[in-house]
């Protein structure tokens, strides 16, 4: 038995699969692709953070202690309606949502803005198998659908899966649905897209839960019920043994450590409020201003706040 205060909880562990390691907290993760786009903190409403693209046809909210942690659409013009709508649960991985975010700040860089196109408005296939490509390329299984005229795909352990609806819908209406952990308001991660979400960007995301590398969490940030699903492993190293030691280039793994438990720390040390964060940035903005050429900070992404009852539910 461990104290709530136990050091031991706050080891970093990596976690594998990555689709069973819940939010660590912040967004750091799904922000990271859009960091250079603006970023709008607001004071009302339950939408504390909007980064959107720098013309507003790509809208990314953070819901900091709601069900629906993200919300993600895009529209033909900024005032426009929106086209279509993805939302993450506050269960899911922010590193999913980078699969998303990293497709759009990629279509967003390649589009024409003088013809106000961009490959994040187009049609989604015709072919449902798209959207989950990557899913049945790793090994993913067709399951057995749990409604008429669905289709289910389900990873090998059968700890998460895709959801497509093939039935009539209209433009809203939510047509795929990726799924990891058993169901339970904390141990369930969802991902929806509506209708007119473009099949590249709903399998972008898949690729990333069909990723075998695995996510660092602190033991604290998995929930018990999820334990016995997951492999933890130390993040730190173990002692050197005895003997001259030997440098080595830093791998990959490494690379991404560093870079994750940087992003946490960060953000342990965010104020918690909108308002808060304002002053923060115009402070940062005034010392910036006094180095010639200095780039402006980029804000970081607002931290999940202390749980409590969902304001919406599935």
């Amino acid at each position: 038995m461990h104290t709530p205060d136990s050091p031991y909880l706050y080891e970093e562990v990596l976690v594998s699969p990555m689709y069973l390691a819940g939010s660590n907290g912040t967004g750091d993760a799904g922000f990271a692709p859009v960091a250079h786009w603006p970023h709008h903190y607001l004071d009302e409403g339950p939408c504390q953070l909007l980064v959107t693209s720098p013309d507003q046809r790509i809208r990314i909210g953070w819901f900091g202690d709601d069900f629906e942690l993200w919300k993600i659409s895009t529209a033909t013009e900024a005032a426009s309606a929106t086209r279509w709508t993805a939302t993450f649960n506050h269960v899911t991985p922010a590193e999913i949502v980078a699969g998303l975010t990293t497709a759009l700040a990629h279509d967003y860089a390649e589009a024409d803005a003088y013809h106000g196109n961009g490959r994040f408005l187009a049609n989604p296939s015709i072919y449902w198998a798209d959207a989950v490509r990557p899913l049945t390329d790793a090994g993913w299984k067709r399951g057995v659908p749990t409604k008429p005229g669905t289709v289910e795909i389900v990873a090998p352990d059968g700890q998460a899966g895709a959801v497509i609806d093939r039935r009539s819908y209209g433009p809203d209406d939510e047509t795929v649905t990726l799924w990891a952990g058993p169901p339970g308001w904390g141990t369930r991660a969802e991902a929806v897209f509506t209708t007119r979400t473009p099949s590249h960007l709903i399998a972008a995301t898949a690729a990333v839960m069909a990723d075998s590398a695995p996510v660092i969490r602190e033991r604290h940030q998995i929930d018990r019920r999820m334990e016995h699903l997951v492999t933890l492993t130390p993040a730190a190293p173990a002692a050197p043994a005895a003997g001259p030691s030997v440098s080595r280039a830093p791998t990959p793994l490494d690379v991404r450590r560093t870079a994750v438990t940087q992003a946490v720390h960060r953000a342990a040390r965010v104020p918690r409020t909108a308002a808060d964060l304002r002053v923060m940035a115009a402070r940062s903005r005034t010392a910036t201003s006094t180095r010639t050429g200095a780039p402006s900070p980029v804000p970081t992404a607002v931290p999940l706040l202390s749980p409590s009852a969902p304001r919406r539910s599935r």
